[in-house]
């Protein structure tokens, strides 16, 4: 109980203040361990999803949006679509909130226990190239892939080569009933 050991003599104090049985102190003791352990993972969670900034889904102004309602939003935060791993698809113009909802998702995701990680298509090209010989890239790819939700931003904003389209796709491949996708994009596939 390494993150209870700090806290021990004030959990020893109010237990003799109020008369705590041992009971009593021992499951306020291994409730205040499993909240800092939640805590802590909460924020590597949080860190490794590596956010370009934190939005929450209750920022986002549906009236905004031309396409998608508060029902809508309000469907995708019962979380269904993940637990069944599920994809998203968020396509429009720039400035409609797309990477706003994908990232409102993505921290709701981390408070529910699961692990995010936000990329946008350019660095994702970028650490595919050099997943074999630069550590820090494939650090990252191994924990997208075990992420729970990956989110991948600005999808068809640049054209790929093969070689790319094939890093691309295995990657996807590796991803397919393991984890949900959320992608955006300015573009539709028809573009």
């Amino acid at each position: 109980m390494t993150e209870t050991a700090q806290a021990l003599p004030s959990f020893l104090r109010e237990a003799e203040q109020q008369s705590w049985t041992y009971q009593e102190l021992l499951v306020a003791l291994c409730n205040h361990e499993e909240q800092r352990r939640e805590e802590k993972t909460r924020l590597k969670y949080l860190k490794w999803a590596q956010f370009p900034f934190e939005k929450s889904l209750e920022d986002f102004d549906p009236k905004e949006s031309v396409s998608l309602s508060k029902r809508q939003i309000d469907q995708l935060k019962e979380y269904d679509w993940l637990d069944q791993m599920f994809n998203l698809v968020l396509l429009g113009p720039p400035g409609v909130g797309k990477t706003h909802i994908a990232i409102g998702l993505g921290l709701e995701a981390i408070e529910r226990g699961k692990q995010v990680t936000f990329i946008s298509m350019g660095e994702l090209i970028s650490l595919l190239k050099t997943e074999g010989y630069v550590r820090k890239s494939a650090i990252r790819l191994k924990r997208m892939r075990e992420a729970d939700l990956v989110i991948i931003d600005d999808m068809m904003f640049m054209a790929m080569e093969t070689n790319e389209a094939n890093l691309f796709f295995q990657l996807i491949s590796d991803l397919y009933e393991k984890s949900s996708i959320i992608l955006t994009s300015n573009k539709g596939p028809d573009s």
